[in-house]
């Protein structure tokens, strides 16, 4: 699988995170599937106390900086 080949080395700082979609299929296109990631990612900084310092979600995937916060 590809996600065998990456590891978070330092859990504490930044990191550039790609997600895409199966087989590449124009999903997030429909509003109502943008909303569950939009709705996803501000539970993860509310919640799971996640920062995300930079965002966008394109047609079949996604791009973010993200990090974990210490507390």
């Amino acid at each position: 699988m590809a996600g065998d080949r990456y590891f978070i080395s330092d859990q504490y700082v930044p990191y550039y995170i790609t997600c895409t979609v199966i087989k590449w299929i124009d999903l997030f296109t429909r509003r109502d599937y943008r909303d569950v990631i939009v709705d996803s990612l501000n539970h993860c900084c509310k919640e799971k106390s996640i920062t995300i310092y930079a965002w966008v979600i394109m047609s079949n995937h996604m791009h973010l900086v993200a990090q974990a916060s210490i507390f």
